[in-house]
């Protein structure tokens, strides 16, 4: 029997859009954190790294902080008057494995659920749908494809996929580092309706001292997983590996807001001509392309954030090493 699946892409990732975005990244030597989800081969080595490196799948402290939240979060949804149906949300789902948790327990009790995984990569909507479907029915859910960063119609995409009246449950875990805020949170912001539940994760600075905090995660990304990641952009428009280095170090926000991010920069020894997309660009030796950033962030950076979008932190749970936090979220 062939199973099939009913997938909504978004023109953000429309093959036009993609390679306008991609010129861009080249052009101004800023990686869009997007093309490292491109491919299948991107998406596996990047589930490989989750699964060796991220504190949820290996520190039990900070996965039952996740279930923390996730329990909280179910008995909360309990208290809503009988007969609401559930959607949740995944934005940025990843392999949805955070997502499959929380489903299992909006799903006991006794509501109907339904669940939009939603990713840059069409591989991750696939593989979080596949992990849904253990709990749901094929027929509520509903996988889209889109670019966060420029879709300016989400609320009515995530409308269109829910029964009419339904009570929103958004999950946005691990995404903002990877987004300049001004950028994102008012994205984020747009899909949170009055009575929508966000559940939003951040990756923490530990310590008193914040730069300290920071500086002292850099092992967590300077590792053999996140170089292959991260390098095999490069690697498939034709860089060599003896181009040049890749390196790790940290900067402040532009726009003054004190974050502080980990950026991860390839910096090339020798020349490099690449052709794509009917383009040339050339790397000169000692010239640089930013591929990766990561925020880190305090508890009270998150609050300040999100309430300059109309949203406020409800709760909120942290691992005890402090380097992560699990928020939840309702307009205010």
């Amino acid at each position: 029997m062939v199973s099939t699946a009913r997938v909504t892409i978004h023109e953000s990732q429309f093959p036009e859009n993609v390679r306008r975005d991609l010129l861009d990244s080249l052009r101004s030597r800023r990686v869009n954190h997007k093309f490292h989800y491109d491919s299948v081969k991107q998406t596996n080595r990047w589930l490989a790294l989750h699964q060796a490196h991220s504190p949820s799948r290996n520190d039990e402290d900070c996965a039952a902080t996740y279930d923390q939240a996730f329990t909280a979060t179910a008995g909360a949804v309990g208290r809503l008057p009988k007969g609401e149906s559930i959607h949740v949300v995944g934005l940025g789902c990843g392999g949805g494995q955070k997502d499959l948790r929380l489903l299992k327990l909006l799903s006991a009790g006794g509501r109907p659920v339904c669940y939009t995984p939603c990713d840059v990569a069409l591989a991750m909507t696939l593989v979080a749908r596949r992990a849904a479907r253990t709990v749901l029915a094929d027929a509520d859910c509903f996988p889209l494809v889109c670019d966060l960063a420029t879709t300016e119609d989400l609320p009515q995409l995530l409308a269109a996929h829910a029964p009419s009246g339904s009570v929103r449950v958004v999950t946005f875990f691990g995404m903002i580092p990877n987004f300049e805020p001004g950028v994102i949170l008012p994205r984020l912001a747009s899909v949170i309706r009055p009575g929508d539940f966000l559940l939003f994760s951040a990756n923490l600075a530990p310590g008193p001292d914040y730069n300290a905090g920071v500086a002292a995660m850099l092992p967590q990304y300077n590792n053999a997983l996140t170089r292959e990641w991260l390098t095999t952009f490069l690697l498939d428009l034709g860089v060599e590996r003896s181009d040049g280095t890749l390196s790790f170090g940290l900067e402040s926000e532009s726009g003054g807001g004190g974050w502080v991010k980990i950026v991860a920069r390839f910096h090339f020894s020798r020349s490099r001509r690449l052709e794509v997309e009917g383009e040339s660009f050339e790397f000169t030796g000692g010239e640089e392309i930013q591929l990766f950033c990561s925020y880190r962030l305090t508890p009270a950076m998150v609050d300040r954030a999100l309430e300059k979008h109309g949203l406020g932190v409800v709760d909120h749970w942290l691992t005890r090493s402090g380097e992560e936090g699990v928020f939840r979220v309702q307009r205010r």
